[in-house]
């Protein structure tokens, strides 16, 4: 009997089919109401210690948690509206602004912001680019570290880097494929939707954008049309 391995049917070999629009839609619809349900749950905890007779001793620790959840969802949503909507009417951002909505959202989380973007506006692609790009630098550093974001025009092209640097620095798999533009294989959506959203749109403005990576670092790259 021979020992050689029969040929796979050519569909076997056929790579995984790229996702749907609705499949994306769907994936990002999750990831932000995933972002959104912690503060809104905080909030709903809030008013209904305020409501509950037996709690008036803890009524300024619930309004503390309320104020504080609803800061957070502003700040995540003021976020999402130009990261991921983008505010049709708007085609230029100027870079300030952007800063402060990244600012909002790193008061959320453990890593620190570098905010070092010396291009004065951005086109709506690039302004989307670097939000995202700097929100993945974010979620590299759980336990904390550095993002140091920064943008510059070059000989007609905006090019950006986020780099996420500390000691446990975390490129998940999902994001690295996303980027790449490779369908989801395993592990969780919310992370590969973000990373694929990015490679869409910036393809699609004729740009591009990858990662690096190295010892205690990771580079979040993209070049697109000024």
């Amino acid at each position: 009997m021979s020992d050689a391995f029969p040929t796979l049917p050519e569909d076997a070999r056929r790579e995984p089919p790229a996702p749907r629009t609705a499949e994306i839609a769907a994936y990002l619809a999750a990831r932000m109401c995933h972002d959104f349900i912690s503060p809104v749950s905080a909030m709903v905890s809030g008013l209904d210690l305020l409501d509950d007779p037996s709690a008036q001793d803890m009524r300024e620790e619930a309004m503390g948690l309320i104020a504080a959840s609803a800061r957070k969802l502003a700040d995540q949503l003021g976020f999402c509206r130009v990261a991921f909507g983008a505010s049709a009417s708007a085609e230029v951002f100027d870079s300030r602004e952007l800063g402060r909505l990244a600012e909002g959202l790193f008061r959320h989380i453990r890593a620190e912001l570098d905010w070092q973007v010396a291009t004065p506006a951005l086109p709506k692609p690039a302004a989307r680019a670097l939000l995202n790009l700097s929100q993945l630098a974010g979620a590299a550093l759980p336990t904390g570290g550095a993002a140091r974001i920064q943008a510059e025009e070059r000989e007609g092209f905006i090019l950006i880097r986020a780099r996420a640097e500390g000691a446990r620095v975390r490129l998940r798999a999902e994001v690295s494929d996303g980027l790449a533009g490779l369908p989801m294989a395993e592990g969780l959506h919310g992370y590969w939707v973000q990373a694929y959203y990015v490679h869409l749109f910036v393809t699609d403005a004729g740009g591009t954008v990858r990662v690096d990576s190295g010892p205690g670092t990771i580079d979040f790259l993209a070049a697109l049309p000024a």
